[in-house]
């Protein structure tokens, strides 16, 4: 699994919250320099989960770094994009806009990437008031127009990170259904 998103959208704090990785957490862009791995275990499951540095428009061209950081995400057979939703309010970012830049980054480099499986994690939502909730569900209604499996949650204070791990083994066993498939015929 690959944890994609620009910078400071919660990807080294996820990776804390559900695996025994430690990876240095810090307010600003471009804490995470190299890919940090966490082993997640879930019952007797195991599965590796890697916190790929921030991504920027431009990536794909090596733009920060960008190209190095894009390499990492060859490895993983499925992509968790982390949609900030703290910046949408604090920044008037759209994250709509986000996860088309990502996926853009993401296609440039390789458009093999794109194929992937995919789960989009609305984070930070512990700090989305109430009465932006209305703006919340109009996104994910967006995304899941797209095709897209769309999580809610925060891994600063944990919430849906159980949701997120029961969808990832279950992407996997889509993932690995899907290889053994291809491999009989």
């Amino acid at each position: 699994m690959g944890l994609v998103g620009f910078p400071n959208a919660g990807k080294s704090t996820l990776i804390r919250a559900i695996s025994a990785a430690k990876p240095r957490v810090a307010s600003y862009p471009f804490t995470t320099l190299v890919p940090s791995l966490g082993v997640v275990e879930w019952d007797d499951r195991r599965f590796v989960v890697a916190d790929i540095p921030g991504l920027i428009e431009g990536a794909s061209e090596g733009i920060g770094l960008g190209d190095r950081f894009l390499r990492h995400i060859e490895r993983t057979r499925v992509l968790v994009h982390l949609l900030d939703m703290g910046a949408m309010l604090l920044e008037g970012r759209d994250p709509l806009a986000d996860y088309e830049a990502l996926r853009k980054e993401l296609g440039r480099y390789r458009p093999d990437l794109l194929a992937r499986r995919e789960i989009v994690l609305l984070n930070k939502m512990d700090l989305v008031p109430e009465d932006r909730q209305a703006d919340v569900n109009a996104l994910a209604a967006a995304l899941v127009s797209r095709g897209c499996v769309v999580l809610r949650g925060s891994g600063a204070t944990g919430q849906g990170t159980r949701e997120l791990v029961v969808a990832l083994l279950r992407t996997l066993d889509e993932v690995d259904r899907e290889a053994a498939a291809a491999a009989d015929d």
